[in-house]
């Protein structure tokens, strides 16, 4: 029998046509490429056909062997990583791994090093993470600088702050909004719009990111006595137990690791003291870091009571010295340096940053330490001290009434010399559910204690004040604190920071986003009561959606709060002028109330000369004597909040663009044509003097600002008139089809002419006869650049009268010997360079960078072309930091690069310019220019720094058996604005774009639709800020990329705002609608009940809240709601799953149907139930005014479970459904009247928290958080006995 042999243009399903096949795909194409063409009669594969493939890959594989038969890997795992079909790269870090085995250990659970090392380099996340866990500002690139460093769980990020103008209408939309409409109401999701008005708004801007091996537990900074920057030092901590002292390396532009800190239980002083047979593990107890205010030591907590305590070298303590007088104490001291036992010192004999670190027990410090809560070190102390929050006994909710005030708060010192610590004071009887010690900056001083229900401060002499915030503080605890129950707050997980390191008010943001102001009064040096005030929503009280997770103050009137469950943002705030003016009045000249309004310099603030109303600033408040501080009823509309961003303004829609230049082939003769944009489409432009039958256009570009339009021909180049009018083009650009592949667009407010101005031919060459042709070119005004085929290259300069005239070069640029080149106008002057011939010129700083044929780099900075300006040899290489003394090791590998271009990647907010390299095999590879610390290495400071790419660039498999491909690949197209970013774009098989956001490294973008063979940036009134481009069929269209999408993950994203906790979804494909599974919370009422009457009198006013989920059918196109199944009270959904059942036993019909598992919570007390519903999404008539609700869910089947239903899957091939419920996995059927009968059912000792079926099978995986994964089989014996579920 005759089959079809293996098609090597279609791979298996396991693998994409466009990346590297599979090496069963691989074996098949060898197959198909020994067997008949596809003309001829189809034939199985023969054994002489494998015979052959089997010797291909006996070949490639000694071709392999004997690319690496100098490494230290055995043949047979040079074998394994041959089979496994990775690209060369991948091959390379794989066996670099096996070749130093110490990288890899400690290896787990019976591994083998290969099999470790190919989990390390197989494995790669989909997308980086993006909840914000911790946040921490300082000047940490110089001593000058304002940085924020941001963890996202393992993902490092460096900011800088960036303010920038923006004059367009802010949309906001509050969290009000959103909790009060959802998604449901058409135009819920569109933003209100504030006033238009010119305003500073704060950009982050990212400098560095890095991917950590591990979970970053908390960031702190120290001020170390040198570093390389100037700036202060990071202190990171990971989950177990580990820390990390860094620095930033401006020599590098990368972050240094100064020391690694690892602490484990053998470094604890009670070792031979064995521990409870009931304590946690290590690794189950959090670790987190604290910080001396004067950097002089660092306490990290780990295990369940240890305190690890590392000290750092810093000068004398000054603080005795404040008021020093040398009339009366004499000549002042030198600052010496602090000394800390048993330092370790480098090679310059200076001492390392930290001295030797000790650990010790609480326990050993204080016996009542024996339940830590939290800690910190404290401000205002001469020895590094810390503050405690811990209980001797455990705190239990059901022993309340005899637990009820367990903690206690400790004031420790530390002594770094003796490495003895001393308890200062010691305040008991607070309450159980305090949880956060928060010291404060002067003029407060003292630390806060915040609890569930309560505030309280502990000043220096242990005074305490406190403030209860809803009617459970008197039911939690017997301190006295001051009423404020009616304001209802739930503390739980709320942040509390600083207004300004010199405020007196503090900014309390509760985890449902809320803001409210925590006041002090102040009674001379100290405080004698403190008050809470919400911020009204007018002012900005709802301005964040979502908790917090962390704040860090980034300067004057501007908070970072980083966020895991919504966006994070910048909050800027301001105060009222009226209210400051009156405070200064009624407090008096002592007061020394100053506030300054004209320093907009450092504030986030409108600039509007009509808003007289609100400050700039709030100058800081150094009250004296026995003055108050107002009442809260004055200042409740005090503050203003916002959030410090706006929208940028976009580029002016009078500016379309006008026409487009394309070269076409007719019967094989190369033509160029020019065509005007018009609504009905493309309309040629005659009756001119450009000339079709010139030629192919190579490219087209204008200078002196738009008066003339250059086109550049293989062989000569055409000067036209830009229009009949003194109005200038703005823009132009060349279109080719699909042979020619190019095309670019042009902006002229007038009907250009097109009159031949000046026609310059290339001049022959002597010893050959004919003129070497064009292969690319490159503009920037006044100048052209022209890369020829004979690897010269020719200047031309446009003088005042639009003249093209040659410039004269110099002895290095005519010896030839240039692949590529590109010219870059350096109007913020990045790269700094500087020629030693300097020449008058008001032409700008134009730069050309050249390819060399050697994979050299070469700067000239024209019009001088006698001596580069900056030579980098190595740039072939590729290494991690280019500059002129990198000089590569014999056996070190070269790239073979093909094309340059430098252009600027960003946002409207931020662009910076990138070198962006193509190799021969379609690679990206991305330089950053950077300026250096100069070294007696290098005569400039200018380095390149290369950037992460976990991109590959998808090949099509069919061009490597293709050999007849002819032609010149289309070259790489910088775009200056395409939907506000400035971007390049990378044409051909795998057509990408490359986009950069301000606060994101650049991404590699891939286009759905493949090959695109030329594009270019398109403005129209139908296409604003969009491109044009040429499929491959040779049909020229018209795009934009999608509105509302980001790229800074490197996936095309959209964010829809639920206003609710989203917890599971599905597509429902047959009508292309999606369902989502949410919950909100709900104030929970106790029931009516016969047993408990007093449950009816219940006076309780804050009620607790519960989870009610909802099953909602969301439209793919508008992205709103049509229609929702609300659940009971206390019902959460945790599984959606659209499957392919049996709705009839007779029959046997099989129907798409979503199936939904939930979980009924009642507390603690008693056992958790579930629901399985099946739904169906039917067709009904819409709504007129939403034509998009022409869908509904309707109830299937509900089935009521004991046990929660965790995770569903369809099994088998019968139509039936998998659930986990409770502690067992059961099939079911779905039966005509309406219920699910169990078929077969499987013990599994624990919730099953995800189950997985290789389709038709009948096997799963099932995974739990106790055991891992299991494998699973379902199986049917005729007649008896009934199907069951067997385990592995």
């Amino acid at each position: 029998m005759s089959t079809t042999s293996p098609d090597p243009h279609t791979p298996c399903e396991e693998c994409d046509q466009f990346t590297t096949p599979c090496p069963q795909c691989e074996f098949n194409q060898l197959i198909a490429h020994y067997s008949p063409s596809s003309e001829t009669e189809s034939t199985q594969p023969d054994e002489e056909n494998i015979r052959r493939a089997e010797a291909a890959r006996e070949e490639k594989l000694q071709q392999f062997f004997d690319a690496h038969e100098n490494c230290r890997a055995t043949k047979a795992q040079l074998e394994a990583v041959f089979d496994l079909g990775l690209d060369d790269k991948d091959q390379e870090k794989l066996i670099d791994l096996i070749e130093n085995p110490s990288m890899l250990y400690p290896l787990e659970g019976g591994q083998t090093v290969l099999e470790k090392a190919v989990d390390l380099v197989c494995y790669s996340e989909l997308t980086p993470p993006t909840a914000v866990t911790h946040s921490l500002s300082l000047p940490f690139l110089s001593a000058s600088a304002n940085n924020l460093v941001i963890a996202k769980t393992s993902l490092l990020q460096i900011f800088t702050l960036k303010s920038v103008l923006s004059d367009t209408l802010a949309p906001t939309t509050t969290s009000t909004d959103l909790r009060r409409t959802g998604v449901n109401a058409p135009g819920s999701l569109t933003a209100t719009a504030q006033r238009a008005d010119r305003a500073l708004a704060t950009k982050l801007v990212l400098i560095a990111q890095y991917e950590l091996s591990g979970v970053v537990t908390s960031l702190a900074r120290v001020k170390i006595l040198k570093s390389k920057s100037g700036g202060e030092a990071l202190l990171v901590s990971l989950r177990n137990a580990r820390a990390s002292l860094v620095e930033w390396d401006p020599e590098r532009y990368s972050i240094y690791t100064i020391s690694i800190h690892l602490y484990e239980p053998k470094d604890r002083e009670d070792k031979d003291i064995p521990g409870n047979p009931w304590d946690p593990d290590e690794k189950d107890n959090a670790s987190y870091l604290t910080v001396d205010p004067r950097s002089r030591c660092a306490a990290l907590k780990f295990g369940e009571r240890q305190l690890a305590i590392l000290p750092f070298h810093q000068q004398s303590d000054d603080l005795v010295m404040e008021d020093y007088d040398p009339d009366i104490d004499g000549e002042r001291p030198e600052p010496t340096t602090s000394h800390a036992k048993s330092g370790t010192e480098d090679n310059g004999g200076d001492k390392t940053p930290y001295g030797a670190s000790f650990v010790v027990s609480m326990l050993a410090l204080d016996p009542t330490l024996l339940h830590p809560v939290h800690l910190a070190f404290l401000y205002e102390y001469r020895e590094p001290t810390f503050g405690v929050l811990s209980s001797q006994m455990a705190s239990s909710m059901s022993l309340l009434p005899e637990r009820r005030d367990t903690l206690s708060y400790t004031v420790i010192t530390l002594d770094l010399e003796q490495r003895a610590l001393t308890v200062l004071l010691s305040v008991n009887d607070l309450p159980y559910d305090m949880f956060a010690v928060v010291p404060l900056r002067l003029p407060i001083g003292g630390t806060l204690l915040i609890g569930g229900n309560q505030i309280i401060h502990v000043d220096q002499a242990g005074k305490t004040n406190g403030v209860a915030v809803n009617e459970f503080a008197k039911t939690s605890t017997t301190l006295s604190l001051a009423d404020q129950s009616d304001l209802a707050l739930r503390l739980e997980d709320c942040l509390i920071e600083q207004l300004g390191h010199e405020s007196s008010d503090l900014l309390l943001i509760l985890n449902s986003g809320e803001l409210a102001i925590v006041g002090f009064k102040i009674d001379g040096r100290s405080i004698s009561g403190l008050s809470i005030r919400r911020v009204p929503e007018h002012d900005g009280g709802f301005a964040l959606s979502a908790g917090p997770s962390c704040a860090s103050l980034v300067g004057r009137g501007r908070m970072f709060i980083g966020s895991e469950d919504a966006d994070s943002v910048v909050l800027g705030w301001s105060r009222r002028l009226d209210k400051l003016k009156r405070q200064k009045s009624n407090l008096g000249v002592g007061a020394g109330v100053d506030v300054d309004a004209s320093d907009l310099s450092d504030l986030d603030e409108d600039i509007d000369d009509d808003d007289d109303l609100y400050a700039s600033t709030l100058a800081d408040q150094k009250l004296k004597g026995d003055t108050n501080i107002p009442d809260a009823s004055d200042q409740s509309d005090e503050y203003r909040f916002r959030r410090a961003t706006r929208f940028p303004t976009p580029r002016g829609y009078e500016d379309f663009d006008s026409y487009i230049i394309a070269s076409t082939r007719n019967e094989d003769v190369l033509q160029s044509a020019a065509y005007s944009l018009k609504p009905a489409g493309l309309v040629n432009v005659k009756d001119t003097d450009f000339d079709p039958d010139a030629g192919m256009t190579v490219e087209v570009g204008t200078l002196n600002n738009g008066a003339r339009i250059v086109q550049v021909l293989p062989t000569e180049l055409r000067c036209f008139d830009a229009d009949t009018t003194e109005e200038k083009a703005r823009d132009f650009g060349i279109l080719k089809e699909r042979s020619i592949a190019s095309m670019k667009t042009l902006y002229s407010p007038a009907v250009p002419h097109f009159g031949l101005a000046q026609i310059l031919p290339l001049a022959e060459e002597e010893d050959t006869g004919a003129a070497p042709e064009i292969i690319s070119a490159s503009f920037a005004d006044p100048y052209v650049l022209l890369i020829r085929d004979d690897e010269s290259i020719m200047v031309l300069r446009a003088d005042e009268a639009s003249e093209l005239d040659e410039i004269e070069q110099g002895n290095s640029l005519k010896k030839k010997g240039f692949r590529a080149g590109y010219l870059y106008e350096d109007s913020n002057d990045v790269f700094r360079l500087e020629s030693e011939m300097e020449i008058e010129d008001d032409a700008g700083n134009v730069l050309m960078f050249l390819l060399t044929v050697g994979g050299g780099l070469q700067i000239f900075r024209l019009p001088s072309l006698e001596q580069w300006v900056y030579r980098a040899e190595g740039l072939s290489f590729l290494p991690p930091y280019l500059n002129p003394s990198f000089w590569a090791r014999r056996s070190q590998a070269k790239e073979d690069l093909t094309e340059l271009l430098v252009a600027e990647l960003g946002d409207a907010s931020h662009k910076a310019p990138y070198l962006i390299l193509r190799s021969a095999l379609n690679d990206v590879i991305i330089y950053q220019p950077y300026q250096s610390p100069a070294s007696a290495d290098s005569d400039t400071p200018l380095s390149f720094l290369k950037m992460p790419n976990p991109h590959f660039t998808r090949t099509c498999l069919s061009s490597l058996y293709d050999e007849s491909e002819e032609g010149r690949r289309e070259p790489m197209r910088a775009l200056s604005d395409v939907a506000g970013y400035s971007a390049v774009f990378l044409p051909g098989e795998a057509p990408t774009f490359i986009i950069k956001s301000a606060s994101s490294p650049p991404q590699l973008i891939n286009t759905r639709e493949k090959p695109i063979q030329s594009l270019t940036s398109l403005h129209t009134k139908t296409c604003e800020r969009g491109f044009a481009y040429i499929d491959h069929q040779g049909s020229t269209k018209f795009a934009h990329l999608p509105t509302g999408c980001q790229y800074h993950t490197g996936w095309v994203t959209q964010k829809i705002a639920f206003g609710e906790d989203i917890h599971a979804l599905d597509h429902h494909e047959p009508t292309a609608t999606h369902v989502v599974g949410v919950s909100r919370k709900v104030d929970f009422k106790l029931p009516e009940d016969e047993t408990h009457p007093e449950w009816a009198t219940e006076s309780t006013s804050l009620l607790p809240q519960v989870e009610q989920g909802t099953v909602k059918l969301l439209d793919h196109r508008t992205w709103s709601i049509i229609d929702e199944y609300p659940l009971a009270t206390g019902e959460v959904v945790m599984a959606i799953k659209t499957m392919n059942l049996e709705i009839s036993e007779n029959t046997h019909e099989r129907r798409p149907l979503i199936v939904v598992g939930t979980a009924v919570i009642r507390g603690e007390d008693l056992p958790a139930q579930g629901r399985i519903y099946v739904f169906n999404v039917i067709p009904v008539v819409p709504d007129p005014d939403r034509p998009e609700t022409g869908h509904k869910l309707k109830t299937v089947a509900k089935e009521e479970i004991k046990g929660a239903v965790t995770a569903l899957s369809e099994i088998g091939t019968q139509g039936f459904l998998l659930a986990a419920q409770g502690q067992k996995c059961m099939v079911r059927g779905l039966k005509e009247d309406g219920s699910l009968l169990p078929v077969a059912f499987m013990d599994m000792q624990c919730y099953t928290s995800v189950v997985k079926e290789l389709k038709g099978t009948g096997l799963c995986l099932m995974g739990d958080a106790v055991k891992g994964v299991w494998l699973a089989g379902y199986y049917v014996k005729f007649p008896s006995p009934p199907p069951s579920l067997m385990k592995r």
